[in-house]
């Protein structure tokens, strides 16, 4: 059965490939961005597209809307520290905000878009929606109020709600993929170096507790996460706050990264070893069992050399068109 969905921060990396992925389900996609860090041409095709604020969202919600996908946050975390009014104005004001629409139009679906980063340092490797939330940035406290902003609104007023916490999103979908400026992610940076953008990646810290001295982290395909929204889209419950971590379960090491970037893209990729980041825990993998139980997810693109190929792909048709 079809349905009519927002999708606020359409316009971004992960926002644009769930808006197609809606699209592609048959749905109709409205996506609403300001396209501050978002781009007019990862809209995909055959979505309305709104250019606005998610604090101005009353303008444009109305009850025929099913339900809102929440991707409008700022998400880096050193801009976090250094500007944390910034995050708590958009990522908190702009949700309330959204949520007091929704509830006026009696849009009482939402699912939103959250992030590992609310657990801080994690207190295992492994990481359940059971573990302590404790963030170390604005970003991840950011993140953390509107789930907690959410929880209060599902008890009181009945909103069906999923919020969906991963880890290292990666690769690509077709037209859509990775960008940001400044870019800080690891894949997009390693391919820029193949590419000849950068002369070397930083690897910071090769003295951790690990097989390779290197910190190991959980990679999800972008197209495995959209998925996820769509399934959290059908199991969300009336009164309910759901949270389900996502990612693959495995974990691979910065320079398992390296050496597979390497290996697909033929190019050579230069390392320089730096010193430790603080509160860059040794190895941060996610538990997505409640996830596989609840919304019956399974990630079906869990091959890092997968993942980068994609990556790699978009990123040298940016290269060409740009």
């Amino acid at each position: 059965m079809s349905g009519k969905y927002l999708v606020t921060g359409g316009a971004g990396y992960v926002g644009s490939v769930v808006a197609r992925h809606l699209l592609e389900a048959g749905h109709t996609v409205t996506v609403l961005d300001d396209l501050s860090t978002g781009f007019r041409e990862a809209v995909p095709a055959g979505a309305y597209f709104i250019e606005g604020r998610i604090q101005d969202a009353a303008r444009w919600l109305d009850g025929s809307y099913d339900a809102v996908l929440h991707f409008a946050a700022f998400s880096q975390v050193g801009e976090s520290v250094a500007h944390p009014e910034k995050y708590w104005s958009n990522n908190v004001g702009g949700t309330m905000a959204l949520l007091d629409a929704m509830r006026a139009a009696g849009v009482r679906t939402l699912v939103f878009s959250s992030t590992a980063a609310t657990y801080g340092e994690p207190a295992s490797a492994l990481l359940t929606e059971a573990d302590p939330t404790a963030p170390t940035s604005p970003y991840g406290a950011s993140k953390l109020a509107v789930d907690h902003m959410i929880t209060g609104e599902a008890a009181a007023h009945g909103l069906a709600a999923v919020s969906l916490r991963y880890f290292n999103v990666a690769g690509a979908y077709g037209s859509c993929g990775e960008r940001h400026d400044p870019e800080s992610h690891l894949i997009p940076l390693l391919l820029q170096v193949a590419l000849g953008e950068r002369e070397s990646i930083s690897v910071f810290g090769d003295d951790y507790p690990t097989p390779d001295g290197t910190c190991v982290r959980d990679y999800i395909h972008v197209a495995d996460l959209a998925e996820a929204h769509l399934l959290a889209l059908d199991a969300a419950t009336a009164g309910e706050h759901l949270i389900c971590n996502l990612g693959n379960g495995n974990g691979f090491s910065v320079r398992e990264v390296i050496e597979t970037v390497r290996k697909v893209t033929g190019h050579p990729v230069p390392e320089v070893t730096a010193g430790r980041r603080p509160g860059d825990p040794a190895v941060l993998v996610a538990s997505a069992a409640r996830a596989h139980e609840r919304l019956g997810w399974t990630p079906s693109r869990a091959d890092l050399a997968g993942i980068v190929a994609d990556a790699w792909e978009f990123a040298r048709r940016e290269r060409a068109d740009g």
